[in-house]
């Protein structure tokens, strides 16, 4: 819970690309308290292990939608690539309401693209946390080739489309272009 707040953190789980630039994406955001990155299965058929993050967040700091706004802006999310086993797009939701909010959200969402998003939402069921080399990959080092062609691109597009969600010391706000 955040301090002097009676809101508890609310949390979310994503899917979509590597989970060493979804952390970073969520790591940038104001409101995120915590990202955990590791792997993520709900039920058949989407059973099998795949990348993503787990959330924490302040629901009066930023809201569900604002995250699903962002996840899908800053992966392929209107691609259904061969990869997509182990890079599922999808928005976990921990229970029946954040579901179908999260439903109603990328039905939303899907206005503002002009293929058909593949993000699903789909049940959180289980989490394993990645080798714990890899957590905070980018915090510890964005100069990682891995970083700079995969990764800096992403704080491009966050410090472009969505500015205002930004911690203040998001190092996606000062990146130099």
């Amino acid at each position: 819970m955040k301090e002097g707040s009676t809101i508890p953190l609310e949390k979310v789980a994503f899917g979509g690309g590597c989970h060493w630039c979804t952390e970073a994406v969520f790591q940038q955001l104001r409101g995120v308290h915590r990202v955990e990155q590791g792997f993520v299965r709900s039920d058949p058929p989407n059973d099998s292990w795949s990348e993503a993050v787990v959330v924490s967040f302040d629901p009066e700091a930023i809201t569900l939608a604002k995250l699903i706004a962002v996840h899908v802006s800053t992966h392929a999310s209107t691609s259904n690539h061969s990869m997509r086993g182990k890079y599922r797009s999808a928005v976990y939701s921990l229970d029946e309401q954040q579901h179908q909010s999260a439903r109603l959200i990328l039905g939303e969402l899907q206005h503002g693209y002009d293929n058909a998003l593949v993000t699903q939402v789909l049940p959180y069921r289980d989490f394993k946390f990645s080798d714990t080399r890899f957590h905070n990959y980018y915090a510890s080092d964005d100069m990682r080739p891995f970083c700079k062609r995969y990764i800096a691109p992403k704080m491009d597009k966050l410090n472009r489309s969505f500015h205002e969600l930004l911690r203040g010391d998001s190092p996606a706000r000062t990146r130099k272009h």
